[in-house]
This record gives structure tokens, sequence and C-alpha cells, in this order.
């Protein structure tokens, strides 16, 4: 018996195993882990997984205001650190 392999229950593990997400797949994920607390994080962060021109594929106000606004929500400060994400200034964000 043939599986299919579009609609198959191993296809999306087969899929995650040899594919990984497009530069702003992964920011999105990023932004709402809770691990960035700006979006120059997110960049570099990026970037240190081996994406490239991170700049130019995160360019933009409404991608870059989208970013923000989810590390806003979801960031999680490290033991110790006691900045909340809403005090971080625009000119971080521009790593």
């Amino acid at each position: 018996m043939a599986t299919n392999l579009a609609y198959g229950s191993g296809r999306a593990y087969l899929w995650s195993m040899t594919f990984r997400p497009t530069t702003i797949e992964r920011a999105y994920e990023l932004a709402k882990s809770g691990a960035c607390r700006t979006v120059g994080d997110i960049k570099a962060k990026l970037q240190a997984e081996g994406h490239e021109r991170v700049q130019d594929r995160l360019y933009g106000g409404s991608l870059t205001s989208a970013l923000r606004k989810l590390c806003t929500e979801h960031y999680v400060a490290p033991e110790g650190d006691d900045a909340p994400a809403s005090a971080v200034s625009e000119d971080e964000d521009a790593a």
C-alpha cells in the first residue's frame, strides 16, 4: 500500500527534518518564543543560525512593528534581569 506523501502522518515530520523555516517564519517563531527582547535580538539569533541577508528580509516598518509588538508581549526576562520589554528603546531594534 502506497503512502500519500502529501497527506501522510509522517509528512510533517519528514518536512521538518529536511527544510528549515524561512527567515521571516523563524523571526516570528523567535518573537513568540519569549527569548528575544528586541528585533535586534531576533536579527542576531537569525544570523547565528545561519540565515542570510537578515537585514534585507526583515526590512520595513510594518514587519518590524509586528515583531516588536510580539517581543513585548511574549518576552520572559532571565533570572536577575528586571528590565521589561517595554522599556527597550527604538535604537536597540535597529541592530
